[in-house]
């Protein structure tokens, strides 16, 4: 009966719904792309650089990794100047590239490593021999995603700049410091207690 009284509205809101899922689908779309082309591109350059003995040929491709990134964020930049309303997808976004960016090279290195001693004949690579200094580099790269993050979210803001619009980014800062403060709690603060009882365990054995 609705959609015969008020056949207009019913259209005009199952085209808005019907937009919002596409640009849903894009986005999330463009996040799960990337995620495969970043891995993609680091197994290829280093593919080259050491199994095909072509090292230039690999670092040129391995520099090509933060490109990736950017084809994210020139995909939500076109969805958010279409005029859509910002929403969990665009701070799923910022989160991803927050974490990328930190955290991509040191996956670089790590696959690199572990590439090197395969098929160069490199040193078989090694676990972190102080648990504490592992996990305070962990959290420092885990704070510069969320500075990234939270740097993203603040530029879609003051680019959309329409309250009614940013309300998406501005929780999803607030949930990405959520999730840093967890992580300094199970991860540093965890660890150091550890360690400290440890210590003290040592030292009464000792007397």
């Amino acid at each position: 009966m609705r959609r015969r009284m008020y056949p207009r509205a019913v259209a005009t809101a199952d085209a808005a719904a019907r937009a919002g899922c596409e640009a849903l689908g894009m986005v999330i779309g463009f996040i799960i792309g990337c995620e495969i082309a970043f891995w993609v591109v680091l197994a290829a350059g280093l593919l080259l650089r050491y199994p095909l003995r072509r090292p230039r040929a690999g670092a040129v491709v391995l520099a090509a990794v933060p490109v990736v990134d950017l084809v994210l964020l020139v995909a939500c930049a076109v969805d958010l100047a279409g005029g859509a309303t910002a929403g969990a997808r665009h701070a799923l976004a910022a989160l991803y590239l927050g974490f990328s960016l930190a955290f991509g090279p040191s996956m670089v290195r790590w696959a690199d490593v572990r590439f090197a001693h395969r098929f160069a004949g490199g040193p078989k690579p090694q676990k972190p021999a102080d648990k504490r200094a592992h996990e305070w580099r962990l959290f420092r790269l885990a704070a510069l995603a969320w500075a990234i993050t939270c740097a993203l979210l603040g530029a879609g803001i003051w680019w959309i700049g329409d309250p009614a619009r940013t309300l998406a980014l501005e929780a999803g800062a607030g949930q990405v410091t959520l999730v840093l403060v967890i992580w300094f709690i199970t991860g540093p603060l965890l660890t150091s207690n550890r360690n400290g009882r440890k210590q003290s365990t040592s030292k009464t054995k000792r007397r």
